[in-house]
């Protein structure tokens, strides 16, 4: 079984043997919902392969390929009238250079020129119009020159734009007034998709998909580009990026099989851990993350039938450390009261935005609809008048508490041992010994300024401790999990494939912290301290 982890070629994946998650049947929904269209996702979700998907659907040059390609898939069996009816433009706009105004210009209208220089060898123009697109520095006078050419051969495209606002959440996290100079009235961005706004009215461009992460740029292009339709939070296409439950299972079940595992056990695990994405309140179901879950298979070790020691990839880690930079934006307190009151009481509330006036204050409600674009909250519910979002994962949740970490010692300029928490760590996991972790914690406590001490309480005693747990892979860390209608502060199960000798339930204790407090309300509220029981070792402990 051939997983197609990072591989975001549609034909590479069909034609190489690779396992293909069928998102096909959403050609003909495209189709239905009208002609100019955005679609955004987190990260990693699935959406360049997509994109790829569309390409070969729809090019002309792919018409001799539609049976090997598509002929086993949903279209295959239902093919719409436009398949393979157009020529078509693919840019991406992924490895733009932030570093200054210049940069950005230089990058922007390098991918135009590379992007369309690709089409036009591809179906054969006259390799004088290259040049006359090569001539011009301006983005939109290249793209203008393009559309001329493809009007004069009488031709009508698709044009599918891939990371569209890649670079500009980089510049947003690095310079506020930068992204403003270039995306709002009289930059470059804007004035690029007017020309795409003027090609759908001769009719030059008659379709039109792009993807991304965010809705920060759909402010700027409202008057360059106020023709598209923003699907992204549309019930209807919750699942088209991602995987389902049953998707999920029908990739992993081979695993199961040859390991001999519990699908409901295997399932219900990778449920914790990547699950839990809803982009309409009114979607039948969450969906899993795709990059996630296709890590976790081509990582699962065959061999010993055992769980990726990481099950957080790396890749995603460090994709969004960068987007973590988006903390920022706005008020930085406000937002950080946002991550404390996610981590500590598991969901908010907020209006949900659309779009974003960046112009305009950026506040608590833009702030909270970000993170959910971007993958960090989801849809959990809502109020007559809000929506509830919660932390969809573990894997997410592990994230935010990396984050914390981080965001506890910039804040109280205290640093967090790298040398003794291991072990601390570890003397749990294979003593059974908490007292070497308490150690940790009381250090913590006594570096912490007045401002956290003022309003610390028992709930901000038990984030600190998992803030301590979470730095580490090797138990699956649960918290108010219920047990035999009984709710532990913190469970601490094994999870494959670490072997501790002991897991640990968690509950709150009362003494005396250890070291002069900063404050006498800091004094009554610092007594929380944990004690710890052992469970029975794995695998004699199942927790139903």
């Amino acid at each position: 079984m051939k997983i197609p982890y990072g591989e975001s070629n549609f034909k590479k994946v069909i034609t190489g043997g690779y396992v293909y998650i069928d998102k096909t049947a959403y050609i003909a929904q495209l189709e239905t919902a009208g002609s100019y269209h955005f679609l955004l996702r987190p990260r990693r979700f699935g959406k360049s392969l997509f994109v790829s998907m569309l390409w070969h659907y729809y090019d002309m040059a792919h018409q001799h390929e539609f049976e090997a390609l598509f002929g086993k898939l949903y279209i295959g069996q239902y093919p719409t009238p436009l398949k393979n009816s157009y020529q078509v433009l693919l840019m991406d706009f992924s490895g733009i250079a932030t570093a200054t105004p210049e940069r950005v210009y230089e990058g922007f209208a390098a991918s135009v020129n590379t992007s369309l220089g690709d089409f036009l060898h591809r179906y054969g123009y006259a390799p004088e119009v290259f040049a006359r697109i090569s001539g011009k520095a301006a983005p939109e006078e290249k793209i203008r020159i393009f559309f001329e050419a493809v009007k004069m051969a009488g031709q009508k495209i698709l044009l599918l734009i891939d990371e569209y606002d890649h670079f500009a959440n980089t510049l947003l996290a690095e310079d506020l007034s930068l992204f403003q100079c270039i995306m709002g009235k009289g930059g470059f961005v804007r004035s690029f998709y007017e020309v795409l706004k003027s090609a759908t009215m001769t009719g030059v461009l008659d379709r039109l998909f792009v993807t991304g992460v965010t809705p920060l740029m759909l402010d700027s292009l409202t008057s360059g580009f106020n023709i598209a339709e923003n699907l992204s939070i549309h019930a209807g296409f919750n699942a088209a990026m991602g995987f389902t439950h049953l998707e999920t299972q029908g990739l992993l079940q081979p695993l199961a099989d040859q390991c001999g595992l519990e699908t409901d056990t295997l399932m219900a695990d990778v449920t914790d851990w990547y699950n839990g994405y809803r982009f309409h309140v009114d979607a039948n179901e969450t969906v899993f993350y795709s990059d996630m879950v296709l890590y976790f298979a081509k990582h699962f070790d065959r061999d010993n039938c055992t769980y990726p020691k990481r099950m957080l990839d790396e890749n995603i880690a460090s994709d969004y450390r960068k987007i973590m930079a988006l903390f920022q934006i706005g008020d930085r307190d406000a937002n950080y009261q946002v991550l404390n009151d996610l981590i500590n009481n598991g969901d908010v509330l907020a209006v949900q935005q659309r779009k974003f006036e960046l112009d305009k204050h950026f506040d608590r409600n833009d702030f909270i609809s970000l993170l959910a674009y971007m993958g960090f909250v989801t849809i959990s519910g809502e109020t007559m008048t809000q929506t509830r979002f919660a932390i969809p994962n573990h894997v997410i949740r592990e994230l935010y508490f990396q984050y914390f970490k981080v965001e506890l010692e910039q804040r109280n300029q205290l640093k967090l041992s790298n040398q003794t928490l291991p072990v601390a760590i570890e003397t749990l996991a294979l003593q059974g010994d908490l007292q070497p972790l308490a150690v940790e914690m009381q250090q913590v406590l006594a570096g912490l300024s007045n401002r956290d001490l003022i309003k610390l309480d028992e709930k901000h005693i038990k984030t600190l401790l998992l803030t301590l747990l979470y730095q580490f892979p090797i138990y699956f860390i649960h918290s108010e999990r219920e047990m035999d209608k009984k709710y532990p502060d913190v469970l601490l199960l094994e999870r494959s494939p670490f072997a501790v000798k002991y897991q640990n339930i968690l509950k709150k204790a009362m003494a005396q912290p250890v070291g002069k407090p900063k404050s006498r309300r800091g004094l009554r509220r610092c007594k929380v301290i944990y004690n710890c029981l052992q469970l029975p070792p794995y695998p004699s402990f199942v927790l139903g």
